[in-house]
């Protein structure tokens, strides 16, 4: 539920129930790749050279700095020049592109990966308006990418493509377990992840693709709990609505990591839930962080206090998911963070 761009719908996200899975590209013609085009820092060590759409955004910007940390090239993909220069600036980023719209192109076909984050945040009054600006980032910016990932020649295009959606796919209940295998929900936001979703699958065959469902992002400064704080203290700790719904929840580390090792590891492909394996009822989540904040946790917060606040857009709060990592865990992805608890405490202590 990250509140920002990617978190792909911030406080929820998601992907299209049939989903036909990019061919592998044999091993020698890869390897021809690597050697007469850009080296991919893969787990091998290479360099990569990965474009970001969404980069300004709350995951955005962790996945910059830890793509950098490990000297890799990283082209930021802006429609703001100016914002992206004032959050990295050159002095403590060095050597980042930062490229406008004019610029997409040639930075994403001669990149080795694109990571594909962009999106209005969903966290707000939905007006119709909204509510169509909500769905058309997404689809717009992604086909934007797709369409320059496809117009590459084979020497110059990406190798992978990792796109958020988010697990607002699988729709909302309080008793249902949902993994990368459950059908699609019929609410809005399950309809805005399927066409998002098929929308990045329109690309170029060749490319491995990771479709990341991301679910409440939880990290300092930023997403699910800058929102959650406020009403939280306002209202004595309680939980939010009922409580009763559940909160599938990763902590920022654990997402950025995701996408990190989906760009240089080639198992991971296809459909991959970016939740902790431990969701939890949001009565628990406030419990918890009323304790790690020294706060009750007693008084409910109101349905009309986020309806107020919210509008229509309260619903991503009200109702919930239990949505769980079974691929990631497949893959053997090492969560950080598995217990929101331990998240809560290493994010606000």
């Amino acid at each position: 539920m990250e509140m920002c761009g990617a978190t792909a719908l911030t406080w929820s996200h998601t992907i299209s129930p049939s989903l036909h899975l990019p061919r592998p590209l044999p091993t020698r013609e890869a390897r021809t790749f690597k050697v007469f085009c850009v080296s991919d820092q893969d787990s091998k060590g290479n360099k990569m050279i990965i474009s970001i759409t969404g980069a300004t955004g709350f995951i955005g910007k962790r996945l910059v700095q830890r793509l950098q940390a490990d000297n890799h090239s990283v082209h930021v993909l802006t429609r703001s020049k100016s914002k992206a220069e004032t959050i990295f600036p050159a002095k403590d980023f060095p050597g980042i592109k930062i490229a406008e719209e004019i610029e997409w192109k040639d930075s994403i076909q001669r990149s080795t990966g694109v990571v594909n984050l962009a999106g209005l945040p969903i966290s707000t009054r939905w007006s119709p308006e909204i509510k169509k600006e909500i769905k058309q980032s997404r689809i717009r910016v992604t086909s934007k990418v797709v369409e320059f990932i496809n117009s590459a020649p084979d020497d110059i295009r990406p190798k992978v493509f990792v796109s958020a959606t988010a697990v607002g796919y699988y729709g909302s209940s309080e008793t249902q377990v949902f993994d990368e295998q459950s059908p699609s929900g019929k609410d809005y936001l399950a309809e805005v992840c399927r066409e998002w979703e098929s929308t990045a699958l329109k690309v170029n065959g060749d490319v491995r693709v990771a479709l990341i469902r991301i679910g409440v992002v939880l990290g300092k400064d930023g997403g699910a709990l800058a929102k959650m704080i406020p009403l939280f203290n306002l209202f004595a700790g309680g939980p939010l609505g009922s409580g009763k719904q559940w909160f599938s929840w990763i902590h920022l580390d654990d997402i950025v990591n995701l996408i990190y090792e989906a760009l240089s590891n080639p198992s991971y492909k296809g459909v991959i839930n970016g939740t902790a394996p431990n969701p939890v009822r949001l009565a628990e989540l406030c419990e918890q962080l009323g304790h790690v904040l020294g706060r009750p946790s007693w008084l409910p917060v109101p349905d009309f206090a986020l309806k107020a606040v919210l509008g229509e857009g309260a619903t991503v709060v009200l109702d919930g998911q239990r949505v769980v990592p079974t691929q990631a865990k497949k893959l053997g992805f090492p969560f950080k963070y598995p217990y929101v608890k331990d998240a809560l405490k290493a994010i606000l202590s």
